[in-house]
C-alpha cells in the first residue's frame, strides 16, 4: 500500500494573509486540524495547525480589554504562526514509511508533493483506519494472539490449520516477542470457534496469549 492509495485529495488550504481568527473560524467549518500554505502562485510555504492558531492567543492572565484582544487578533496572520520547514512525502512512499516519519518526528500529518505541486495530505487518522483494516477489527470473528518461534515457514503452518478448519485468516500483526527467538503475531480469523482454534493451533505454538470472540457493536 503506498501514499497515494489513502491520501486525501484534493486538499484545503490557506493563504498566508488570512487572519488567525478566521483561519481557525475556516478550520472548525471544514473539520479539519491543519492547512498547508500557499502563496499566490500556488507553491507550498508552510503548514499551518489548529494549535498553532490557538497559541497564538493571549493568555487570559493578559490585561488587554476583549476589544483590544479582538483588534491584535486580527491583525496577526497565518504568516506569522505557520511552520515553513515542512516535512512531505511523495505518493508512491510506502504507507508505513510515511507512519514512520510521522512517528519519529512527532507530527500528525504529511503533505504529499509532486514535484512542486501539493497534490495530497495523509495524516495519523489514515493511518489509523489502515490498522483497522489490517486487523480485520470491524468484521465479527476470533482474535487469537500466539507466541511463536522466530523461524522460515511458521505462519505459513499456521494458516494452513486455519484453512484445514474451514476458516479464513482476515487480519494479522506480528511484532517482536518476549525473547529474541520468538514473534508475537495477532491473527483475525473467522469460520471457526474459539475452543476448535485454540485446540488446533496450541500445538504449532510456544503459547497462546489470548483468544477471544470479537463481536461489532
Amino acid at each position: 500500500m503506498l501514499v497515494k492509495d489513502r491520501m486525501t485529495s484534493p486538499v484545503l488550504t490557506i493563504t498566508p494573509d488570512v487572519s488567525i481568527q478566521d483561519a481557525l473560524a475556516s478550520m472548525r467549518n471544514d473539520k479539519v486540524r491543519r492547512y498547508p500554505v500557499l502563496d499566490k502562485h500556488g507553491k507550498m510555504i508552510g503548514i499551518v495547525t489548529e494549535s498553532d492558531l490557538l497559541n497564538a492567543k493571549p493568555s487570559e492572565a493578559t490585561t488587554l480589554s476583549m476589544w483590544e484582544i479582538s483588534t491584535l487578533l486580527s491583525k496577526i496572520t497565518v504568516e506569522r504562526v505557520m511552520t515553513e520547514d515542512v516535512i512531505t512525502t511523495t505518493e508512491d512512499c510506502p504507507i508505513e514509511e510515511a507512519a514512520r516519519v510521522m512517528s519519529d518526528n512527532h507530527i500528525s500529518a504529511l503533505p504529499v508533493m509532486r514535484g512542486k505541486s501539493l497534490v495530497g495530505m495523509i495524516t495519523e487518522t489514515d493511518i489509523f483506519h489502515i490498522l483497522l483494516e489490517l486487523m480485520g477489527a470491524r468484521t465479527p470473528g476470533v482474535r487469537l494472539s500466539v507466541e511463536v518461534l522466530n523461524k522460515p515457514g511458521k505462519l505459513h503452518e499456521i494458516s494452513g490449520v486455519i484453512q484445514k478448519l474451514g476458516g479464513d485468516l482476515l487480519g494479522m500483526a506480528a511484532i517482536m516477542g518476549s525473547r529474541a527467538e520468538t514473534r508475537h503475531l495477532t491473527l483475525k480469523v473467522v469460520g471457526v470457534q474459539p475452543d476448535v482454534l485454540q485446540k488446533a493451533i496450541e500445538p504449532l505454538v510456544e503459547k497462546i496469549t489470548d483468544i477471544r470472540k470479537t463481536e461489532i457493536k
